[in-house]
Parts: structure tokens; sequence; C-alpha cells
């Protein structure tokens, strides 16, 4: 993979602040034409560095603004019961994200319900159906100062 230099360390924090910006745009805001601001994103999405773009939505304005962080620990570590339990979660519309972790608990989740009660269910229906699922601990988010995802 090729290195970064600072003008594509510039196209990516303005994607970043804006995918919707024009290539025009782009350009003038990282000081190059518009055919090499344009051949670059390109080859910064063909690295991969670029994955997509996609539309950030206000969870609480489509009934999703119920955040919640959950680890879980498995009693099962075989990668049968890995594959299972990420199986569930990847089917589990309430599961923004599911990350494999290490430490005392084997997995985050990142998980968006309407209310409480929604993410009761979610815990009581979902994961507590889990065979393999030990420990389940609950973080309500209050409040975020900072989010970059937004």
């Amino acid at each position: 993979m090729g290195e970064m230099d600072a003008i594509d360390e510039r196209i990516l924090r303005e994607l970043r602040r804006d995918g919707r910006l024009s290539n025009l745009g782009l350009a003038e805001r990282v000081g190059l034409s518009p055919s090499a601001t344009l051949r670059r994103v390109q080859e910064l999405e063909r690295r991969g560095v670029i994955r997509g773009f996609r539309a950030v939505v206000d969870p609480a304005q489509v009934g999703r603004g119920f955040v919640v962080y959950v680890t879980v620990a498995l009693s099962d570590h075989s990668k049968a019961a890995q594959r299972g339990f990420e199986g569930v979660m990847a089917r589990s519309a309430e599961v923004a994200e599911c990350h494999t972790v290490a430490g005392t608990f084997d997995y985050l989740l990142r998980v968006e319900a309407r209310d409480l009660g929604a993410y009761k269910l979610f815990h009581d229906d979902v994961l507590g159906t889990i065979p393999t699922v030990r420990a389940i601990t609950s973080v309500i988010v209050m409040e975020s100062p900072k989010d970059e995802r937004a």
C-alpha cells in the first residue's frame, strides 16, 4: 500500500467533515486541480483507505435514541460459539456495532433502541436466549458531548 502524504490526509479530513462535498469544493479546500483531486480520491478508494460514503442519521429522529453500550462474556470460547453469537448480533436490528475485544469480557456492543422498554426486550429476548452468554453488563448513555460518528 502506498504512503499517504499531507494532501491525502487533508482530503480525508475534509471528506470526514462533509462526505457530500463536491469534487470541485474538495479541490478548492485542498489546493489541487479538480482532476488531480479526483484521481487521489479514486486511488484512496481503490486502496481501501476510503471504504465508502454514508448518511449519518440522528438515531433519535428514527426511533433509536436510547443508546446502550453492552459488554458480553461468553461461557464457551469455541469458534462455533463465537460465530453463533456474532450471527445473532448481525441479524439484530438494535445492534449498531459489535466488537470482539480482549479483556474481562468478549464483546462490546453499541445498541440503539426506542426506549428502555425496547432495550429490555432486546436484552431478555435476544441476549438472554443465547445459551453461551455468561454475563451481560449494560451502560446507558446519558449524553454524548463528543461523537465523531455524527
